[in-house]
């Protein structure tokens, strides 16, 4: 049976597969640009999801969850200094930080209890609460790329293509 730091690995894997290939087909203006007054840009949404990353998953079993360091509010403000490749660069730092806390994880750490912002989980809700976070965000990113360049592409099995990724032990007899 597989642990589930492995099954987490892949999911989270596939949740920054996902967002990075809708990042990749937008412009550098597609990716600033605000699909509606109260909507974040993609830009807001990488930049959180990397303070987020990088702040819960640095010292994961023995600091809080919400580092000192981290100003969560700076996160959805664009300011002078947020290029593209400057908040592309703090993605990747947060997605590296944590799958190099989940390739030291040992099945023995999930019930150890951690703090976020003081509230007490085991690793393994922390986890998961992660994993549900990141894929929220992923799910935005992907739908505003979606309606800047609807004909980009899909990451996922594209409307009435559901037949053709359907294995055939599933199909109806005929």
């Amino acid at each position: 049976m597989a642990s589930l730091i492995a099954d987490l690995t892949h999911e989270f894997r596939g949740q920054k597969t996902y967002a990075d290939r809708a990042i990749a087909v937008l412009s550098a203006d597609d990716f600033f640009r605000r699909p509606g007054e109260a909507v974040n840009p993609i830009a807001l949404v990488v930049k959180h999801l990397a303070g987020n990353l990088r702040s819960r998953w640095y010292d994961f079993l023995t600091a809080d969850g919400e580092k000192p360091t981290r100003d969560r509010d700076t996160e959805f403000i664009l300011g002078p200094d947020d290029t593209q490749a400057g908040l592309l660069a703090a993605w990747e730092r947060g997605w590296g930080t944590l799958f190099d806390t989940l390739a030291g994880l040992t099945d023995a750490d999930l019930g150890k209890t951690i703090t976020i912002r003081g509230e007490p989980h085991t690793a393994q809700q922390a986890l998961l609460r992660g994993l549900n976070h990141a894929a929220y965000h992923v799910g935005q990113i992907m739908y505003i790329a979606r309606l800047l360049k609807p004909d980009a592409p899909y990451q996922t099995i594209p409307p009435g293509k559901s037949k053709e990724h359907t294995p055939s032990y599933r199909k109806p007899q005929a």
